[in-house]
């Protein structure tokens, strides 16, 4: 058997490569905004979208216990050795873990399905005054939707060993087909005739049918969209039963990640716990992480799955310089992509909140709430993402203890400033507490973990690291500030008596317009080193 193509053989750069998965994730985060959005307008953001929410959620708790995006992590550095020591190219090893991997997740779907409704009561007790959504409800959705365990896993590990061999499209392409797929189960459930019934929940009313196997479709035609994908690097996938010494080392290292994995899971609990009671909280709360995510998706996560293979190449060879290399690169990148995109929605979250969301069933005073959600818990964007970042480095060494025990650190900040929302903010302004609660974490882990590396690799050249953060925090602070000014200056008193939408439309569009081009003219005149690229292409362009 000749051996399968690695991706020493084709190895985009870090700049293409994360330009193009950019560009897949931003059309892939704008569909799923527009998904989000849709589900607002159609459910509105109280009961049935509080239970529809935390039911959704169940088949990715359980997918990350077994075999989530921080697992695939582990298998990225597991597959590149394989990769480099194995004549096949790693072809034998790989199919084996797809079959492993298969049949474990086959197990825990039937094993959570069963535990349906223990697990809708774990996040949102009996109903009975604790809870403003329904866990009857929620265990409906949860036995339509716990199937997507099986297909969310084996995505994920198609698209690692996608993104191992340098392709890195397709993966970054499927979610846009789920989330198109979705808006036309939205449509589907518009058209439905009826109401869900809240007080007599019934397994075959058509509404929840639609919305719960039409939510399941979505994840399954996003899996098996990348099978041909597969077979063109040279994987096609035969069960291969038998063991291999390396199925133990991955064993080994899923075992700290599922613990890493219940960990995050107790955050999540307290924060549903704390929520249910006042309606619409579980999904405003959710509805604001999702959109805070969108940037770091587009730009952020673009970059960790370019980064993943290059690390944990240089770290099986022993080249501790390369690792810490892309480690600081990727944390001056993120630095310049996500600190303007901070200071954005921390001035027009109430904006964004209002223009997007005050549609359908969904209030334009909820919508606000969502909006100061938002704008409160941006502070924690660039901490996530360099957390993620800097846990992808110890699992690049094979080291997946470090990442659970930095995980317990942010848990053990997160949960008392959970519990303490409830006693000192009003019912309605406990979800934004909640928001400041789990981004102050994320700041937390970020600070405990460049110690961390700090100790285990040495210099990290945090240098240029602050440089580039003070440099970004001082334009992007200046773009915002100017887009205020010049918003209230300009269309303050126009404003007046329109409605609160359109003038939410018009500050957003205006405040980000007049932020992002303030913001780059800044960066040019300072010469922001991390943006040459983008400005010789530009001139490249031009000159042509």
């Amino acid at each position: 058997m000749s051996p399968v193509a690695t991706p020493q053989h084709r190895r985009p750069s870090l700049f293409r490569a994360s330009g193009s998965m950019a560009l897949a994730s931003l059309v892939s985060r704008i569909t799923g905004f527009a998904r989000q959005l849709a589900l607002a307008a159609a459910l509105g953001l109280a009961v049935v979208n509080d239970s529809y929410t935390v039911a959704n959620t169940l088949p990715n708790i359980v997918y990350e216990l077994l075999l989530g995006g921080v697992l695939t992590s582990v298998m990225v550095p597991l597959l590149v050795r394989a990769q480099r020591d194995d004549a096949d190219g790693g072809l034998e090893y790989t199919r084996k873990l797809l079959t492993v991997a298969a049949v474990v997740l086959l197990v825990a779907t039937l094993i959570a399905i069963a535990c349906a409704p223990l697990l809708t009561y774990l996040y949102l007790g009996s109903g009975d005054g604790h809870s403003a959504a329904n866990p009857r409800l929620a265990s409906a959705f949860a036995l339509l939707l716990l199937p997507q365990i099986v297909f969310y896993g084996l995505g994920a590990l198609f698209g690692a060993i996608l993104n191992t061999r340098g392709v890195f499209g397709p993966f970054a392409w499927a979610p846009v087909l789920n989330n198109v797929v979705m808006l036309g189960v939205i449509g589907a459930y518009l058209a439905t005739p009826g109401e869900i019934d809240l007080t007599n929940i019934r397994f075959d009313d058509p509404k929840l049918l639609v919305l719960g196997i039409g939510t399941t479709l979505g994840i399954v035609v996003q899996t098996l969209v990348l099978l041909p994908s597969m077979r063109k690097v040279g994987v096609r996938w035969r069960p291969r039963l038998g063991w291999d010494r390396r199925l133990t080392e991955a064993g080994g290292l899923a075992l700290w990640v599922i613990a890493y994995v219940l960990i995050g899971q107790l955050g999540y609990i307290v924060t549903t716990r704390v929520a249910g009671p006042n309606s619409g909280s579980v999904a405003t709360y959710t509805n604001a992480w999702l959109l805070l995510q969108v940037p770091y998706g587009v730009l952020g996560v673009s970059l960790l799955t370019a980064l993943l293979p290059r690390m944990s190449r240089a770290a099986a060879a022993g080249n501790m310089t390369g690792v810490v290399s892309d480690l600081s690169l990727g944390s001056r990148y993120s630095t310049v992509a996500l600190i303007p995109v901070t200071v954005l929605i921390s001035l027009f979250g109430g904006s964004i909140g209002v223009a997007l969301f005050s549609m359908g069933r969904t209030s334009e005073a909820s919508a606000a709430r969502l909006g100061a959600t938002l704008a409160v818990s941006a502070f924690g964007l660039l901490p996530y993402a360099l957390t993620m970042l800097q846990l992808r480095v110890f699992y690049a060494m094979k080291d997946a203890r470090t990442p659970t025990l930095i995980q317990m650190m942010m848990v053990a900040v997160k949960v008392p400033l959970l519990l303490l929302c409830p006693m000192v903010l009003s019912p309605e302004n406990v979800v934004l507490g909640l928001g400041v609660a789990n981004s102050f974490s994320f700041l937390v882990g970020a600070l405990v973990g460049q110690v961390w590396l700090r100790i285990r690799c040495g210099t990290l050249d945090t240098s240029s690291s602050f440089l580039t953060f003070g440099k970004t925090a001082v334009c992007s602070s200046i773009g915002g500030f100017v887009a205020v000014g010049l918003m209230w200056y300009a269309l303050g008193g126009v404003l007046d008596g329109w409605p609160p939408v359109a003038r939410a439309w018009v500050e957003l569009v205006g405040g980000t317009a007049i932020t992002l081009l303030v913001t780059l003219g800044m960066m040019r005149l300072v010469r922001l080193g991390e943006l040459d690229p983008i400005w010789q292409r530009v001139r490249g362009r031009a000159g042509k």
